[in-house]
């Protein structure tokens, strides 16, 4: 597994009334073009992808490719075990 720097700085990826620890996806955009993904609940495991692979993550969330995977959450009760 990759280093995953020291200086990164990261944002949380929350709704700007959140409260409470989450857990929250946290984003950090590193050197060589390295995207850093983490949950705030174990932030010692840090995925990394390229900036190329997350604008096309990010797009595809955008255009709706990704709704089938959430079909029906809308419905259920929220949980505290995730």
């Amino acid at each position: 597994m990759a280093e995953v720097p020291s200086n990164l700085d990261w944002v949380r990826a929350a709704p700007d009334d959140a409260t409470g620890p989450g857990p929250w996806i946290e984003l950090a955009f590193g050197d060589n073009d390295l995207v850093y993904i983490r949950e705030t609940s174990d932030p010692e495991n840090v995925v990394t992808t390229t900036q190329k692979k997350w604008d096309a993550f990010v797009l595809g969330v955008q255009a709706g490719e990704f709704d089938h995977f959430v079909e029906g959450l809308e419905d259920q009760e929220p949980s505290e075990s995730h």
